[in-house]
Parts: C-alpha cells; sequence; structure tokens
C-alpha cells in the first residue's frame, strides 16, 4: 500500500509539473498575442487616420479599402480583451473560464484571417480594387478638360509617376491629349506604368505589414486553443486522480 501511495504522490507531482508548464507557456502566449494585438489595433488606427491616405481615399472613391481596416480594428479589441482573460483563465486554473476562452479564440481566429483577407482582397494586383481605381481614374481621363480632374490627374501622375489608368493607350483610346504630366521629366518619355498597378503596389506595401500581423496572431489563436485544451485535460485529470486518492 505504502508503494501505491508513493506511485499515486510521484504521479500527482509530475501531473502538478506539467500543469504548471502548461499554464506559464499559455501565458506567455497570452501577453504576446496582448502586445501584437495592439500592434495591430495602433497600425490600423494609424492608416485609417492618416490624413495624407484619406485624401487619397477619397480621390480614388476606394472607400471599400476600409472595409479590413475595420474589422482588423475589432479583432485587435478581441484580442486584447481575451488575451487579458487568457492570463487570468490560466493562472486561476479555472475550467469554466479556459472553455469560454477557447470558443473566444476561435472567433478571435476567425475575424483575423476574415479581415486579412478583405483587406489583401481590396489591395493586392488582381484584386477587387483594381476595377475600382481604374473606373475613376478613366473617369477623370474623359473629364480631363474640366480643372478639378484636370487637377487631380497631375497631382495623382505626378506623385506617383504612371500616365492613365494603364498606360499613355487610355489617352488615345479615350481621344484626349497626352499630358506632360504623363512624361518623364529627364527623358520626355511617357510613364510605362498605368496609375491602377501603381497605386495597387502601393496599397500592398501599406497593407502587407498588417496582413502579416493579423495572420500571425491566427497562429497564436491556434497555438492557445490548443494548449487550452492540454491544460483542461490535465486538470481533469488531476481532479480524478485527486478524488481516486482520497477514496
Amino acid at each position: 500500500m505504502a508503494g501505491k501511495g508513493d506511485g499515486q504522490g510521484e504521479n500527482a507531482a509530475k501531473l502538478e509539473k506539467s500543469i504548471g508548464c502548461i499554464k506559464y507557456t499559455l501565458f506567455c502566449f497570452n501577453v504576446v498575442a496582448w502586445l501584437c494585438g495592439a500592434g495591430l489595433f495602433g497600425l490600423t488606427i494609424w492608416i485609417r487616420a492618416e490624413p495624407g491616405f484619406e485624401e487619397w481615399v477619397a480621390i480614388l472613391d476606394i472607400y471599400a479599402y476600409y472595409i479590413g481596416i475595420y474589422i482588423l480594428i475589432f479583432a485587435s479589441i478581441i484580442v486584447m480583451v481575451v488575451s487579458f482573460l487568457g492570463c487570468c483563465s490560466a493562472l486561476m486554473e479555472h475550467t469554466l473560464a479556459l472553455f469560454i476562452f477557447i470558443g473566444t479564440q476561435v472567433l478571435a481566429f476567425i475575424v483575423s484571417v476574415a479581415g486579412a483577407a478583405i483587406l489583401l482582397d481590396h489591395s493586392t494586383i488582381n484584386s477587387s480594387i483594381q476595377p475600382m481605381i481604374r473606373r475613376t481614374l478613366r473617369q477623370l481621363i474623359m473629364t480631363s478638360e474640366w480643372p478639378s480632374s484636370a487637377a487631380t490627374l497631375k497631382m495623382i501622375q505626378e506623385n506617383i509617376g504612371c500616365c492613365g489608368a494603364d498606360g499613355s493607350n487610355d489617352y488615345m483610346v479615350l481621344r484626349q491629349p497626352l499630358p506632360s504630366t504623363c512624361r518623364d521629366t529627364v527623358t520626355g518619355n511617357a510613364f510605362f506604368h498605368g496609375c491602377v498597378d501603381e497605386l495597387t503596389w502601393f496599397l500592398e506595401d501599406k497593407s502587407g505589414w498588417v496582413a502579416g500581423l493579423a495572420m500571425a496572431l491566427a497562429t497564436i489563436h491556434v497555438v492557445n486553443a490548443v494548449m487550452s485544451i492540454i491544460l483542461v485535460q490535465a486538470l481533469k485529470k488531476e481532479e480524478e486522480e485527486a478524488r481516486t486518492y482520497r477514496h
């Protein structure tokens, strides 16, 4: 009987050690998730509130770009709240709280992936943002005799270093004169790339870090959920062994 008791005590000590290891690892992952969530919140708010960028969005009429940003702002808030609760539930070893935490990790994963996917769908080559930019630019070219349209085209083409929507041929197709802003001031040649591609590359650079951070967070959510399940199972096993030992 003494040998059996010693064996049970040794198993209980090993299990308690394993629970402590899982618990503090989960705590550390939640701290990392909170920091990443805070970083994502800061980046998305900066993109949404940046005055210069907001002006470009208004000029090009691509407000759909902000859909993914809004979703990721929401996701980052969820992450920060959930990560704090995750730290508390892990340290308290509360089974019900851990089950709730697992559910919120699934929700945060879905929102993060959805936000990143929608953002990339509105900021990459061959994405749904390009027809919107193309439509706006062609409308500006067709009305380039108007001072406001001419000024907008000049600002876009000079600042970006591009010509037309898809190239200088747009002016010929739409029967409009090729403006001087379409030409390189050094060589005098028309810019090779159209403004649709150049503007999309600009959006890609801006969105890449945000989408990458969101996907990194999604990975952390999966790890947190798996570790929480393992912790719950370990806690249940500890309870069962405690009951068995008492009897």
